[in-house]
């Protein structure tokens, strides 16, 4: 008994740790909810909160879907995994939404026993100084860059030791099987009238076709 509860007293201790998977998904498809389950699995998170992007600065050259179906679609596509939910943080803020105000919302929320972790593709990372604030980002929480299988890793390494040795921040590198889909090449699918089967959860093929998403 004793020691069950000495192991029971450390575990307390130990920090948990949350991914946050953000993005538009414009729509949500079967790409992001394996990097999200790979990174929760790799890396021991507790969960995987994922974050429809509000009205970013970056996609301003396009215009995306209303944010209440892009939240809709995340929610219908998280719903059968208990490790994930949806976050309506930054579809509910006005204005630009950047990383830097979500993470510091998010630690302000969870307190310091929570380690946050911000998954993101492997592109990304290689511009992540062009990010707001991306100092400041950097200290409130960990990145991971997830990576199709067979991608060629050596910029992405040197970038990565860079980042480090600058800013002194904890970043990762994750194979993900699947990640050749892209939201860009479903919505083209769409518009010409093609089959999204297998690339999309059912019910978010669902959704798109009953709200006529994506046709122009």
């Amino acid at each position: 008994m004793r020691g069950n509860r000495m192991e029971t007293s450390i575990r307390t201790k130990e920090k948990l740790r949350y991914a946050i998977m953000g993005g538009t998904f414009d729509p949500i498809h079967f790409g992001h909810l394996a990097a999200a389950e790979t990174v929760r699995q790799k890396l021991n998170c507790q969960k995987v909160i994922f974050i429809p992007l509000g009205n970013p600065p970056h996609k301003k050259n396009r215009i995306l879907s209303d944010p209440t179906h892009r939240y809709t679609m995340t929610v219908l596509a998280t719903t059968s995994n208990p490790f994930f939910e949806v976050s309506s943080i930054e579809v509910n803020r006005e204005g630009y939404t950047y990383t830097l105000n979500t993470i510091e919302e998010l630690n302000k929320y969870y307190g310091s026993e929570v380690e946050l972790l911000f998954i993101t593709g492997a592109d990304a990372l290689l511009e992540i100084e062009t990010w707001y604030k991306v100092e400041e980002l950097l200290k409130l929480c960990s990145f991971v860059a997830v990576t199709r299988p067979g991608y060629d890793k050596s910029m992405l390494e040197q970038k990565l030791l860079y980042l480090q040795s600058k800013y002194n921040s904890e970043l990762h590198i994750i194979d993900v099987p699947g990640l050749n889909i892209s939201s860009t090449d479903i919505r083209e699918l769409i518009k010409t009238g093609a089959s999204i089967k297998y690339l999309v959860p059912e019910v978010v093929e669902q959704y798109i076709f009953k709200h006529g998403l994506f046709r122009e």
